[in-house]
This record gives structure tokens, sequence and C-alpha cells, in this order.
């Protein structure tokens, strides 16, 4: 089983449009940052965590044929907005994407993409079979078992997953609670979100993601969505301790 990180960047990637700085014009291919998403890939099945405005481009670059279920963590616009651009896979396998996301996140979908929804619907619209989850939910994906775990984003209650027990993926939240921390104790693998240095609302910036990462003790711990301002990666990643490291797009871990 492998799961891949698609993209780490935040909601703007990185190069941001009309910027110039150091990050931005970086050479690196770690500094090119697309939208968080992350691929869980089993023998039998195929699932995503977010679809947003670089899905199209993520799947390319990694040559996924198939997806079988969406996660979804919240409705924010880079996490959802690439939704129309599952309608090849939909067309070839003859069936609606399977969409799994809190009730809340489920209507503002429909919402927004009413014309997947219209029960005559202009040929080659997406069609979407939405599933409501809950925190704490557990799902079984051909092999692939996924536990629905809730975190918050500021004030909005989002979630977050492990996936098999062995990596824990946790993108725009500033806040876990202690109960889940326990739950999250010496697990393998620990993916969090840390944006730049200064506090924010709704992201970790390096020191709150630093704090976590001590308290869940993983094994190995990787900072995903980066903004531009954190600067290139070369000059921050010798700050981080052992066994904590900076992601980048397509980084991929056997399971």
């Amino acid at each position: 089983m492998r799961f891949t990180l698609l993209g780490t960047g935040t909601s703007q990637g990185i190069p941001v449009i009309g910027c110039d700085c150091d990050t931005c014009r970086s050479k690196d291919p770690r500094d090119n940052r697309t939208r968080t998403s992350a691929l869980i890939q089993s023998e039998q099945s195929t699932v995503v965590i977010d679809v947003g405005p670089d899905f199209r481009q993520q799947m390319l670059r990694e040559k996924v044929r198939d997806v079988d279920a969406v996660l979804i963590t919240h409705e924010h616009n880079d996490h959802i907005i690439g939704l129309d651009d599952l309608r090849p896979l939909m067309f070839k396998n003859g069936r609606p994407m399977l969409i799994y996301a809190e009730q809340r996140v489920l209507d503002d979908i429909r919402l927004r993409f009413d014309y997947a929804f219209h029960d005559h619907g202009y040929p080659g619209a997406p069609s979407f079979e939405l599933v409501s989850i809950e925190p704490g939910q557990i799902l079984t994906f051909g092999g692939i078992t996924v536990k629905a775990i809730r975190v918050f984003h500021g004030d909005l209650p989002i979630l977050g997953f492990t996936v098999m027990d062995r990596i824990g993926y946790f993108t725009d939240t500033n806040n876990i609670s202690e109960t889940i921390i326990s739950e999250l104790i010496n697990i393998p693998i620990f993916i969090i979100d840390m944006l730049h240095l200064r506090k924010h609302h709704s992201h970790n910036n390096l020191d709150s993601a630093m704090r976590l990462i001590k308290s869940v003790r993983a094994q190995k711990s990787y900072l995903i969505h980066m903004s531009h301002y954190m600067g290139p990666t070369r000059s921050w990643e010798h700050l981080l301790p052992p066994d904590v490291y900076a992601s980048y797009d397509g980084l991929f871990f056997e399971i």
C-alpha cells in the first residue's frame, strides 16, 4: 500500500501568481507546491483525500488511472473545487463518484456543484454519490482502512484521517485535542500542517506544529500546507529536529 502527498502547498500554491519572492523564484523542485491533497493506493482500491484546483495536474503527474472514492476534510475552496475534474473517471467507469464528508460539507458541495444533481442534467455533467460520515467513523476501501478524526481549523470543525493506524494526516488545523493526541501517540508517520513562522488564527505555525509533534512522539513527522512566506526549503529545513521533515509534492510512503 502506498500513501502519496499529491500537494503540500497552501491555498495559493507556490509559486504564487504575481510574486517575485525567493520561494516563488526557487529552482528547488521541493518549492513548487500544488494545493494540499493526498492519495492512498492498495492493490484493490485508490482513495483521494481532498480534491483541490490542482487535482488534474496531480493525477497526470502520478499517472493515476482510477479513483474509487474521495474523502473531504472540509469545504474550503482549495480542498473541493477540483471535484469537476473527476468527470473522466466517472465516464470511464459509468458510475457516480463516491464523496465522503461531514453532512455540512456535503450540503456545501451540493450548492457549489448544483449542476451535478439535476434530474435531467446536461450530457457531460459530473455525477456524485454523497456519503455522510462522522468523526470516529471507520471506513474500508478494498483493504484500505481509514478513520475520521475531529480536529479544528480555527473555529471550524473539520476532519483529519488516520490510515491503517500507521499514518496520521492533518491539514488545515491549529487545534487537536489532548484526547486525539493520546490516540496518536507513537504513530509511525504524523503529517501536520505548518503555514509559516508567524502565529495564525486557523493554521499551525512552526512553533505550534513542533509542540504537536513533540506530544505525538511519532516515529517520523512531515510538514505540509506550507506558504511561500516560509521561505525556500533550504533556508529553514536545518531548523527541524531529527525525524521531522519538510515534505514536498510527490513524496510517498510504503505502508
